[in-house]
């Protein structure tokens, strides 16, 4: 039986979530013996590697980034680069599930970052989904209650500069080729985490983190060509509210491979988190405007 294009499209999504996901696994797996920098600088190469050969083939460097744009993929690309840090860093300190429902917050926060600084105005409606969200948001990391884990607000902070970038990404013209713009902000990573990692002592690998780095990689570039083929099927009011599985992905290998569980109440406020971010990116679909979905792969 053939698959309709939304349901091609939502099958596309769900892969590219769970790659995403089992890529987090392995770097959270790696962060303990393992400087976090050094991690993010060999993946970047090998990643790297992989997405301008996903360029090349898709004529990606044919193209050229528009001189209006050029400073807007700077800023983007810084954006990524600090984002990385902080999402990285909150998963080596937190539970893989708590640190994702906290990243799901990101279409509301765009919804209020675009209606602050781009004009783009909103009805009661997305208002109540926003403060419900937050709300949701507030119940996972929990500010002040026992046990609370100050990586929850590097959590938040990633969650800040994705915003800035996706924001920035709107910003651009059409004719700048998405998957050039992922180059660049994938050669940038590895050259700035590669600088970086300079100034510290790295930490030997054996062969089973080798593998695992490696493991990292192909995952995340299954995740970008998952997320290319997104945008080519389906209707994003239909597609996009897939990529909440990637929750259901951090619950499974969260327990499998960490032995953890998020409390009730965690649980509760990611379904609120991902109960308005559907909403949000539904309405968002169908009143026209451009969507993360759109704007080609990205690094985590």
């Amino acid at each position: 039986m053939k698959l309709s294009d939304n349901l091609t499209g939502a099958v596309f999504m769900m892969v590219a979530m769970a790659a995403f996901t089992v890529n987090d696994m392995f770097m959270k797996l790696m962060s303990g013996s393992v400087p976090l920098i050094q991690l993010i600088f060999l993946r970047g190469i090998l990643t790297t590697i992989a997405v301008s050969v996903l360029a090349w083939r898709l004529g990606a460097f044919r193209g050229r980034i528009a001189g209006r744009d050029r400073l807007i993929v700077a800023i983007r690309t810084g954006s990524e680069i600090c984002a990385t840090y902080f999402f990285l860093t909150a998963l080596t300190h937190m539970p893989l599930a708590n640190v994702t429902a906290i990243l799901q917050a990101l279409p509301l926060a765009i919804a209020v970052a675009a209606a602050l600084f781009l004009g783009e105005g909103f009805g009661w409606k997305r208002l109540v989904a926003i403060v419900v969200g937050f709300v949701g948001v507030l119940l996972i990391v929990r500010p002040g209650a026992e046990g609370f884990n100050v990586y929850s607000l590097y959590g938040l902070v990633a969650v800040g500069f994705v915003t800035v970038r996706d924001l920035s990404t709107r910003r651009l013209s059409r004719e700048t080729s998405s998957m050039l713009v992922t180059w660049v902000t994938a050669l940038s990573i590895t050259v700035v985490y590669g600088l970086a990692s300079i100034t510290i002592d790295w930490g030997p690998m054996d062969g089973g983190e080798l593998v695992l780095l490696v493991l990292a990689s192909s995952s995340i570039i299954a995740g970008y060509l998952f997320s290319i083929m997104v945008m080519r099927v389906g209707e994003i009011s239909f597609v996009a509210p897939f990529r909440y599985t990637g929750l259901v992905w951090a619950l499974v290998l969260g327990w499998f491979a960490f032995g953890d569980w998020p409390s009730n109440i965690t649980l509760l406020g990611a379904a609120i988190v991902a109960g308005s971010g559907i909403f949000t990116i539904i309405r968002e679909a169908r009143e026209g405007r451009r969507t993360p979905m759109q704007y080609g792969p990205r690094i985590r």
